[in-house]
């Protein structure tokens, strides 16, 4: 490959001939680049969809990979894929052929990837795993789907890890008591806990709340919060549904009013909660310490709001309007958590039996 510099207009192009999918000879000419590199690697990419399988290593199509998806994505949601493929996939795959990596090669990776540990000398969560999964497909079929390569080795490979945790982490109203006190003595924790526990927020849609998005009881959602490379980052919220609002419990409303009172130079425009998710975390583990409770996560404050709200029998749709959910999620997700309504639908099942068979409902007076 070769790229030349076009003098007259001060950018650089590249010229040169390939077979088409007929096989004909044809040449291909495409100027305007800033740089020889962008000259270079448009010319590389172009000969990569002509072709019929990819020859070059897997490092270098996670580039162009890259460069196909980052634009499409937010940009929290594509580094949290850069992330997983720079500790956890490319260290295995980065000098391989495209065109020869094989089941074998994934079982190999899956393998090795079982076995890794958490800083604290855990096995990864099945749920992790299956992510790692899917990312490092979700490669390869884009190879698939764009640039002409054979198969997915991935699907072949077969699975590892669960797409659900087995069992949804959260506290009791008991326990969520016991921990808030003992992160009374940190205001910000305080209020913090607070609003995630009684209004089931996720911890971006906390971070990004300004005093604008409070209207007496109501808070609007309409955005999310991320910390990224060092720069605040505000982006829609996860989902269309997670735009909504949230009406407060009054007691938590006039406790946010005497808190947005007492911070100093404040806007409407500032964000409230002016911490990180490390701090929360950090202030998790010193409550729940403190507390004698089990550590959940920050995220298992919000199922911890769905379990309080379904073991006072609301229905899976209006919890899901709450929390920004769709309803057959929250009804997946916690089937397990609506005992009651269960109970319900055995009763008259029962009783509309009974009535048909002439059968005596148990628990019933005979002689009635």
């Amino acid at each position: 490959m070769a790229a030349y510099k076009d003098d007259e207009r001060g950018t650089w192009y590249v010229s040169f001939h390939y077979n088409d999918w007929t096989g004909k000879n044809r040449r291909k000419l495409k100027r305007g680049f800033k740089t020889r590199k962008e000259a270079l690697e448009w010319e590389q990419k172009f000969r990569l969809q002509q072709a019929t399988s990819l020859d070059m290593d897997f490092g270098s199509f996670y580039r162009i990979y890259e460069e196909d998806l980052k634009p499409k994505l937010k940009l929290n949601t594509w580094r949290t894929k850069e992330v997983i493929f720079k500790n956890r996939i490319l260290p295995y795959f980065k000098d391989k052929k495209m065109n020869e990596i094989s089941p074998a090669d994934i079982i190999k990776w899956q393998n090795a990837i079982m076995k890794l540990k958490t800083p604290d000398g855990e096995a990864f969560k099945p749920t992790y795993l299956k992510t790692l999964q899917s990312e490092l497909s979700a490669l390869f079929n884009h190879a698939v789907r764009f640039y002409n390569l054979s198969d997915n080795p991935v699907k072949k490979a077969g699975t590892i890890g669960k797409g659900k945790a087995d069992e949804v982490e959260f506290w009791t109203e008991e326990e969520y008591l016991k921990f808030i006190e003992q992160v009374k003595d940190k205001s910000v924790s305080y209020y913090a806990f607070q609003i995630l526990y009684w209004c089931g927020l996720r911890t971006g849609e906390l971070l990004a709340l300004t005093a604008a998005d409070i209207d007496e009881k109501v808070l609007h959602i309409t955005k999310s919060y991320q910390r990224i490379d060092g720069e605040d980052v505000i982006t829609d919220p996860k989902t269309p549904k997670s735009r909504r609002d949230v009406v407060m419990p009054d007691f938590l409303a006039d406790e946010l009013k005497e808190y947005l009172q007492s911070l100093y130079g404040f806007t409407r425009d500032n964000r409230i909660f002016l911490i990180t998710k490390s701090y929360l975390h950090k202030e998790m583990t010193r409550g729940a310490k403190k507390a004698g409770v089990k550590r959940i996560s920050i995220h298992g404050l919000r199922h911890s709001h769905i379990s309080y709200l379904i073991n006072r029998g609301f229905s899976a749709v209006a919890i899901g309007n709450r929390v920004g959910h769709e309803s057959q999620s929250i009804t997946f997700r916690y089937a397990h958590m609506f005992p009651t309504e269960q109970q319900e639908m055995a009763a008259v099942l029962n009783q509309e039996f009974c009535e048909r068979t002439g059968i005596a409902v148990k628990g019933g007076d005979e002689n009635e």
